[in-house]
């Protein structure tokens, strides 16, 4: 299973190129959110509809099915980078050094050739749907109210393309720390003990408290 993981920032070239992404990761992620809380708001207005004058929102289910993607491809890369996916954490536990960074090196290595499989297919799954000479550029739409169905499909190799930019910068972080035998190399998900969790939260909540007396 996934556990607290900490990212460790310095002034190399990786740890750069690693907090530039992040950002991007971060807008995406955002973005992902925003669409949770819309489709929320667009189901209280068709129900809210549907019983106050027996009108529902018009292509409930359409939007809905362009909103999905949304929530479920954009936040992969941020948590890609703060080591949150789901994953066995026993067996990489007990592993130290080099052995540990070799693992975590080839895991995230066949990770990355899945997902470059998957921005290939998806991008050609995208086009299928696009046409410039096409009404909306769409060469298909959504069943209910006509809606283009292209720029849900864009957004799965674009979120995956996303990912692969991680997983190349993780790739390099591993591979470094490898060669060079790092304890705690930057740019990589570093798991936490127990102890550095409940560390790592006190600071933060120390953090919101300090804020909030020099607020009063």
């Amino acid at each position: 299973m996934a556990g607290s993981a900490a990212v460790l920032e310095d002034g190399s070239l990786i740890s750069r190129l690693d907090r530039g992404l992040l950002k991007a990761e971060q807008l995406l992620a955002l973005l992902s959110g925003l669409a949770v809380f819309s489709l929320m708001i667009l189901a209280v207005v068709s129900v809210g509809g549907r019983n106050a004058a027996n009108a529902p929102l018009p292509g409930y289910v359409d939007w809905i099915e362009q909103i999905m993607p949304l929530i479920a491809f954009m936040g992969i890369a941020y948590v890609q980078r703060q080591g949150g996916h789901i994953r066995m954490d026993i067996f990489i536990g007990a592993l130290k050094g080099r052995a540990l960074w070799l693992f975590e090196l080839v895991s995230v290595v066949l990770i990355l050739l899945l997902i470059l499989a998957l921005v290939w297919g998806s991008w050609s799954h995208f086009l299928r749907s696009f046409d410039f000479a096409a009404p909306w550029w769409s060469r298909d739409s959504s069943i209910d109210i006509g809606l283009p169905i292209w720029p849900a499909k864009l957004l799965a190799p674009v979120a995956f393309a996303v990912l692969a930019l991680r997983l190349l910068l993780q790739a390099w972080g591993y591979g470094r720390a490898l060669v060079l035998g790092l304890e705690a190399p930057v740019a990589v998900p570093l798991i936490q003990s127990a102890a550095e969790q409940a560390a790592a939260e006190a600071d933060q909540m120390q953090g919101h408290d300090t804020s909030g007396s020099g607020q009063g």
